[in-house]
């Protein structure tokens, strides 16, 4: 039993050795992701100011043909959609990488409508800023392609 016990021990120390730490490079992107849920989070309780602050202030949101620039304008377009008890879409990433350096990141995923239908995707870029925060930069939606039933 005695040898049993110590062998078992022995390749559990040998197999946790092997195993590799997380890299930097995966740990950001699990930042990434963990501050994209947030965000999307935060449309869901109908947070306004907590949306708000994961924007960064020369960010840019592209809707339809209209350019918004800036935190206080995306604020001010995105209000509308935080009226009412029930958000009106709802969005997961599904795909997010970080570049090399570490400092710009993209997200994107399917975007739901109140029913969970699929009604687009969205791509974010996220930037790191020099307090570690993750913040947006630029974001686009995009509707499903009728044709595919994907993005465009």
């Amino acid at each position: 039993m005695r040898k049993t016990t110590t062998a078992l021990i022995s390749a559990l120390l040998v197999a946790g050795c092997a195993m590799s730490p997380p890299t930097v490079h995966s740990q950001l992107q699990e930042q990434v992701i963990a501050t994209e849920r947030a965000l999307a989070e935060s449309m869901a309780r109908r947070d306004h100011a907590a949306f708000t602050s994961y924007i960064s202030d020369e960010a840019m949101f592209f809707s339809d043909t209209t350019v918004h620039r800036g935190r206080a304008a995306i604020a001010a377009a995105w209000a509308p959609l935080f009226e009412g008890k029930t958000a009106p879409f709802s969005w997961t990433p599904g795909q997010v990488e970080v570049l090399n350096s570490g400092q710009l990141a993209l997200s994107t995923g399917p975007v739901l409508d109140a029913r969970g239908k699929l009604v687009g995707t969205f791509t974010s870029i996220w930037r790191r800023e020099p307090t570690g925060d993750w913040r947006i930069v630029f974001d686009k939606g995009n509707d499903v392609c009728p044709i595919c039933g994907g993005s465009r």
